[in-house]
């Protein structure tokens, strides 16, 4: 046989093995795409917060208000996820990789009170729940905006591979919000639905449909800043009652703090790094806060310098903050969500939060923060303006 022509017949045996191969594969997908049925058997709920309606001729189902709709022995860990949703207000979201407890999942919501904007970037969310507490306000990062059909069906496409989501909104061409590193902790768990009143239809789940999205973690750009301050080491949480405040030790103050004193040497600490997006989140190994409780914790880590010199260190908190500089009292403040005095952006933990001047003296500096929170996430995040003369210990 010519060399040529075998190469030729060769090449096109291959082919016709790539495209069988391709062919196997789209109907092997097809065949584990799962629509799941708008109908009670397939659904855990509680009757008076959801009703099985027709919505707009579809079989549909109607989520009154916070109660949950949670699917039935729906195990999910990477694939694509589709459903249509009608707002009529409130936080319509889905849980994924939900744990049997309920306790730790990721989820993706958008965000509807009377008015919207595709340039508002507050319409949709993605945050991890860490111990049964939502961590939004320490992921303003994955917030973004959307075009929401009010009143009218609202088409949501999520790809989730590994650590990364895509999350379409109505339109289906370009990404509404993409999240580089999922910061939930399990990697296959439950589904469900919630947030408000809102009505869900035409839910298809496909499984290890990903559309060629990477697993690994993507890109995230502070990763590359060294100048966020990483390495630090966390005291016990402890109860703190709403009331008390965390007062400095003024030498000309005659009555003695109404809070928590500072830390001595019978104060155990651990250290904690901080994760992907450069914050440090408690929540993750101090557990959530009741809504009805306050706890207090203190955080510590030290900077050296060549040289004494000042520094602004931006600073984002969650929820009120007292820092101390080589043992002087620097600053304090607060930071809640939904108040007059809450931080920019709108009581988010971002190094937006304030900007602090740190008088560093030549050598080590320790910086001491004490933390409160009563209100959804527990943490920090803090940067340097510059590390020019800067030294950080363990900062990766």
């Amino acid at each position: 046989m010519n060399p040529t022509f075998k190469k030729f017949v060769l090449t096109l045996l291959i082919l016709h093995f790539i495209a069988l191969a391709a062919v196997a594969q789209k109907k092997k997908a097809a065949a584990q795409e799962t629509t799941i049925p708008m109908e009670p058997a397939y659904w855990q709920y509680d009757s008076t917060g959801i009703e099985f309606i027709m919505n707009r001729n579809v079989k549909a189902i109607h989520l009154k208000g916070p109660s949950p709709l949670v699917l039935k022995n729906g195990q999910f860990s990477n694939g694509t996820i589709e459903y249509d949703v009608e707002i009529v207000r409130g936080f319509p979201g889905i849980t994924f990789r939900e744990s049997g407890d309920r306790k730790n999942s990721d989820q993706f919501y958008l965000r509807y009170f009377g008015t919207t904007s595709p340039e508002s970037r507050t319409t949709l969310q993605y945050a991890a729940v860490i111990d049964g507490m939502s961590m939004w306000d320490l992921t303003d990062e994955y917030q973004a905006g959307a075009t929401l059909n009010i009143p009218g069906w609202n088409h949501v496409k999520l790809i989730i591979s590994g650590k990364q989501m895509k999350a379409f909104v109505n339109d289906m061409t370009h990404p509404a919000l993409i999240v580089p590193a999922l910061e939930g902790n399990l990697e296959k768990g439950g589904l469900a639905f919630s947030g408000g009143e809102v009505t869900i239809a035409n839910l298809v789940i496909k499984p290890d449909v990903v559309e060629n999205l990477d697993p690994a973690p993507g890109y995230i750009s502070t990763y590359n800043d060294t100048r966020y301050l990483r390495s630090w080491q966390v005291s016990n949480a402890s109860d703190f009652a709403f009331g008390k405040e965390i007062v400095p030790p003024f030498q000309f103050l005659s009555k003695t703090s109404t809070g928590p004193g500072l830390p001595d040497s019978s104060t155990r600490w651990t250290p904690i790094m901080a994760e992907a997006r450069g914050n440090i989140n408690l929540t993750r190994i101090l557990g959530h806060t009741d809504f009805s409780k306050r706890r207090f914790t203190w955080l510590k880590t030290t900077i050296e310098s060549d040289s004494a010199q000042e520094r602004l260190l931006y600073l984002g908190f969650s929820d009120e903050v007292c820092l101390f500089l080589n043992g002087d009292f620097l600053y304090s403040d607060k930071n809640y969500f939904g108040t007059p005095g809450q931080k920019f952006p709108r009581g988010r933990c971002t190094i937006e939060n304030t900007t602090i001047k740190l008088p560093l003296h030549k050598g080590k500096n320790e910086i001491l923060i004490g933390l409160a929170n009563y209100f959804y996430g527990w943490g920090i995040v803090a940067r340097l303006d510059d590390t020019d003369g800067i030294h950080l210990t363990n900062n990766r």
